[in-house]
């Protein structure tokens, strides 16, 4: 869409989407690998006269803030300003069951739903491959947002020029994932902090290898490969002390026949790669080790599937 091509539009229409959480990194994967999960961001547009309103339900209750500061809100605004369009009047409705600043990619999700009700909202359809080249200059890093647009398990890459192009990998079928986090936010600029700015060149030379293991053992279930390719020197050492109860945590999930434990995304949660059956189980047992460590209320976990879909529109 050209600009200016939405210019003195006001036949607003109503619009309501549904988009995935996603993990991302999944150890050595950093910043370049995603996978969609079973949890969900709910967004609704009304149109309607007056200025813009906002509604929060479910995770969303605890931000502060006024439709100005909330990012879904200003996503949406900015993609039809940029566009020539006056920001229409309404109601936008979300609700969330993500936990926020926990590793379940929250902000992707808002972003990938306002562009998308933004798109809605002017009659257009949800264009995901345009949607993620306008995401990258909210989110930077891609890895959320690309299963949070196409489901699944989602590589990011960028050639000589720096355009980013996300494509589907293989996942098996034969996987289960457990997820868990303590009571602890950990904002994403606070964990990008905590990285070095540089590594030696052997690091980053096991790190590839790691990643070839990842992607094969996801595509595979191969339980060796998983563990090798979960493993991480780029970013995992730096943000655990991040997390606290992380390692007691992690090694309850190997307990409980996880085989393979890390981060998700930049923390606070952790994610683990097991069996299907033995998910429930896996999420239980990182839950309890972070019950143990004193520190703020609010442990959740789940067993988690995979989201195949991504952003889906939803009938309003």
């Amino acid at each position: 869409m050209r600009g200016g091509e939405l210019a003195g539009f006001r036949d607003w229409r109503p619009a309501r989407v549904r988009v995935p959480a996603s993990t991302s990194n999944l150890g050595a994967g950093f910043d370049v690998l995603g996978l969609a999960l079973n949890r969900y961001l709910e967004a609704e547009y009304e149109p309607g006269p007056g200025p813009l309103r906002l509604e929060r339900r479910g995770t969303l209750t605890a931000l502060a803030g006024g439709p100005g500061e909330d990012l879904l809100v200003r996503v949406f605004c900015a993609y039809l300003e940029r566009r020539g369009a006056a920001v229409p009047g309404g109601t936008l409705r979300v609700e969330s069951e993500i936990p926020v600043a926990r590793g379940l990619g929250s902000s992707a999700t808002a972003v990938v739903a306002g562009i998308g009700l933004a798109m809605l909202a002017a009659g257009r359809e949800v264009d995901r491959e345009e949607a993620l080249a306008e995401a990258e200059g909210w989110e930077g890093h891609l890895d959320n947002v690309a299963p949070a647009l196409f489901g699944g398990l989602v590589g990011v890459a960028k050639d000589v020029e720096g355009r980013a192009r996300a494509f589907p990998l293989p996942l098996s079928g034969e996987l289960g994932f457990a997820w868990a986090a303590p009571g602890v936010e950990v904002p994403t600029q606070k964990a990008r902090a905590a990285l070095p700015a540089s590594v030696a060149h052997a690091v980053a030379t096991r790190g590839l290898g790691r990643l070839a293991a990842l992607v094969r053992g996801l595509a595979t279930g191969d339980p060796e490969l998983l563990r090798i390719g979960f493993e991480d020197e780029l970013h995992v050492p730096y943000r655990l002390p991040l997390i606290p109860g992380a390692t007691g945590a992690f090694e309850a999930a190997r307990e409980a026949g996880a085989w393979a434990v890390t981060i998700s995304g930049s923390g606070s949660g952790l994610i683990a790669v097991c069996a299907p059956e033995r998910a429930a189980e896996v999420a239980g047992a990182m839950a309890e080790a972070f019950r143990r460590v004193p520190g703020p209320e609010g442990v959740v976990s789940f067993a988690a599937r995979p989201d195949e879909q991504g952003i889906r529109v939803r009938r309003v």
